[in-house]
């Protein structure tokens, strides 16, 4: 841990990302004017769907902070332009143009943010309105609410743009994470408050299970898959060169998990909205999603599950180009022994692939939904995300780590040469 500190230009980011993890921390705390803070926690502490939103906010939604709406219009922003990449011809060309394209759809992305903000802002507003967590606000009230909300959520973007600029680590990822971990203390304490000698079978089930999760996200996070590349002779070789490409099983990281958990909180969403409408189909539409589709429900952690794998696919899909490894592995000279140059080799590493993504996919899917399966046959109900909290501290954690040793490496080149 010293060495980090040892590089200027490493702990200047360290330092750097620190404080803007403060910066979020404090405005976690700054209430939105006008608002009861008190009625806001009673509701969210019998709102299981809510309690999510919090866990990703940080607490600003228990605080009804100007940061309430965390980083989730920016997360469903970047799916939606995900799906229009593949299905847009001009945005996946721009997309397969280098740090240009990325660029570009990052813009793009930023831009889409604006009106989800607004609408999410508005969202909140009715749904807590409909419960009483809310009182009825003028037009103009209104629409401070939604702006209050919405740049406070256009902030969070900025800040994680600039951690992941100047700092260390996916900017995105890590205030997520930030949120995470924030709630620790406070769950920790009431759970300790709360135990007693009939709970310490759920103490140590808590630990063992955090154990296991933790062991087996670090374990297909760096697991790989070698991919044995030879170069034949050349008039500087006498004998043929050995490389290796190495697959990683969870190439897409966290996102898959930050992307389903978005998604897959929409039905419980528009439960209460379409209960309360005069609609007879709405209603029984909305009464339908709030019987199958709570945290609790089998409906729910199948659709959670399967989001995960898609998630999973659909990303690795677009980090890993296996026609454009296969077409830079055959310019050099270099081949797969026993496959074909050109087609032949992007078609054997898509396979290899599609294989190991499977295994971890639905690996990080099961241990999303494990909570559920331990509630149904131990009766524990305070591991509700317990999973995707796990998942996404351990990935990030790990993300982070690879960051800061890859800069500690590069400053040590630099100084080899220099």
């Amino acid at each position: 841990m010293i060495k980090l500190f040892r590089y200027p230009e490493v702990r200047a980011k360290i330092i750097f990302t620190l404080s803007i993890i403060v910066i979020f921390r404090l405005l976690a705390h700054v209430p939105v004017p006008g608002v009861n803070i008190e009625t806001i926690r009673a509701f969210l502490s019998g709102s299981a769907l809510f309690g999510m939103f919090d866990l990703f906010s940080g607490g600003g939604f228990q605080n009804f902070s100007i940061v309430t709406l965390g980083l989730g219009p920016y997360i469903n922003a970047s799916i939606v332009m995900q799906l229009l990449t593949v299905m847009v011809p001009s945005l996946e060309e721009l997309s397969k143009e280098g740090e240009y394209g990325r660029e570009k759809i990052n813009l793009y992305t930023k831009y889409l943010t604006v009106p989800m903000t607004i609408f999410q802002a508005y969202g909140i507003y009715f749904l807590l309105n409909r419960q009483g967590a809310l009182p009825t606000l003028s037009p103009i009230d209104l629409v401070v609410l939604m702006i209050t909300l919405s740049a406070g959520a256009m902030f969070l973007v900025w800040l994680g743009d600039l951690v992941t600029e100047r700092g260390v680590g996916n900017g995105v990822s890590l205030l997520i994470f930030v949120g995470i971990i924030s709630r620790l203390p406070q769950s920790l304490y009431a759970f300790v408050a709360t135990m007693t000698a009939e709970t310490f079978f759920n103490t140590l089930l808590f630990a063992a299970l955090a154990i296991a999760v933790i062991v087996g996200v670090v374990f297909v996070n760096e697991g790989t898959r070698n991919i044995v590349i030879e170069y034949g002779r050349s008039s500087t070789r006498s004998q043929k060169v050995t490389n290796y490409l190495p697959l990683k099983v969870n190439q897409a990281g966290v996102i898959p998990i930050i992307f389903a958990v978005s998604v897959v909180l929409i039905p419980s969403m528009l439960a209460n909205p379409m209960m309360a409408s005069g609609n007879y189909f709405l209603r029984n539409v909305g009464r339908f999603l709030s019987v199958n589709f709570s945290q609790n429900d089998l409906p729910y952690n199948i659709l959670y599950f399967l989001l995960v794998v898609v998630f999973t696919f659909f990303y690795t899909g677009i980090q890993f180009n296996p026609q454009k490894i296969a077409d830079d592995v055959k310019k050099r000279g270099g081949f797969i022994p026993g496959i074909r140059p050109g087609m032949g080799t992007a078609q054997y590493l898509k396979n290899v692939v599609n294989r190991i993504t499977l295994a971890g996919a639905v690996f990080l899917g099961l241990i999303a939904i494990l909570p559920y399966f331990v509630q149904q046959l131990a009766g524990v109900t305070t591991l509700t995300i317990g999973g995707t909290g796990l998942l996404i501290v351990v990935s990030v954690v790990l993300e982070t780590i690879r960051q800061i040793e890859s800069q500690m490496v590069t400053r040590s080149y630099d100084r080899f040469l220099f």
